[in-house]
């Protein structure tokens, strides 16, 4: 048993590797949608009945991603072995690397049911948000192996944890918002002359309404993510490191502004909404990558020490008799 071992090394980069896939599905799956291929094969599991696609655009382009969705499965099940396998072994990973695959599954589940619905905007924005829950999963579990057990960052600093925090929830909004957008904008996923439900909770001028809703969030995300750069440098004394995870977010959101913009004013072309929809994945990383770094509320260990021993003291004078 022992030659079937994982040592940490190899399973951080296995973490890692499993990340970067369900990342990259993120962007396949966009593809799909914007180059109306979501229906390229109306049957599912099988596409028109068959194990294979027709050698067309849309079928080839639709089936390929569901193939690549396979592959991620395997990726994340390769993973989640790995944890078992581990030594030393560490219970957190087991169960996060149980959530990947369980989410694999639960997103080709869903995408039947947005194919069987005929892409109908609640199970299109689901399959994209689900997708954004497991990159959460992924991350936590890439982190936690990037350290032992138990000695990941730590904070005193309450204030600047919850601020960070705040803005991934904002960016989750964001995020929530976007799909919104999309799923009442001209993409509709299908193939060109099928009929595709839109979002038309504001009747026809849903997309113009979900548009400003969105905008509207993502600027105040902006000028948050500022806020919150501003209080981490006055916390820290100084400049902070260019890699700084909310320096990062920060040129995220902007250029995400920028493109925005642009391609609502070119009538939200295919190819610019695909570049939004994978900085918007960029986006979700960072933030959560912010949140990791501010790392948990609690005193570092040295504190926790000190303190310790500080007490332990403190009790022992008081047991001693004065002489």
């Amino acid at each position: 048993m022992g030659r079937f071992a994982v040592d940490e090394k190899r399973f951080r980069t296995l973490a890692y590797v499993a990340l970067a896939s369900l990342s990259l599905i993120v962007f396949t799956g966009a593809l799909v949608r914007l180059t109306d291929s979501g229906l390229g094969c109306p049957t599912w599991p099988r596409c028109y009945g068959h194990v294979y696609p027709p050698v067309s655009l849309h079928p080839l382009i639709e089936f390929g991603n569901r193939a690549l969705s396979g592959f991620v499965g395997v990726i994340t099940a390769v993973v989640f072995i790995a944890a078992l396998r581990l030594k030393p072994f560490r219970r957190d990973l087991v169960w996060l690397s149980a959530s990947l695959p369980a989410g694999v599954i639960a997103q080709a589940v869903l995408g039947g049911f947005t194919v069987r619905e005929k892409l109908a905007p609640g199970f299109v924005m689901s399959h994209f948000l689900l997708s954004m829950v497991i990159l959460i999963f992924a991350f936590w579990l890439a982190w936690r192996a990037t350290y032992p057990q138990g000695v990941r960052p730590r904070t005193a600093d309450r204030l600047l944890a919850w601020s960070v925090r705040g803005l991934a929830v904002l960016c989750a909004l964001t995020l929530f918002a976007g799909t919104a957008a999309t799923a009442a904008g001209p993409h509709s996923g299908g193939n060109v002359g099928q009929h595709i439900k839109r979002l038309t909770i504001e009747g026809p001028d849903t997309l113009q309404w979900a548009v400003h809703q969105h905008a509207t969030i993502a600027a105040i995300l902006g000028v948050a993510t500022i806020l919150v750069w501003l209080l981490k440098r006055s916390r820290t004394g100084g400049a902070l490191d260019p890699l700084e995870p909310l320096t990062v977010l920060a040129i995220l959101i902007a250029a995400q502004g920028l493109v925005g913009s642009v391609q609502y004013e070119l009538k939200l072309p295919a190819e610019m909404v695909w570049v939004h929809v994978v900085l918007a994945t960029m986006t979700w990383l960072v933030a959560i990558w912010a949140v990791a770094v501010e790392g948990r509320i609690g005193k570092p260990p040295e504190v926790e020490n000190q303190d310790a021993i500080a007490t332990i003291v403190a009790e022992w004078s008081r047991s001693v008799p004065a002489s």
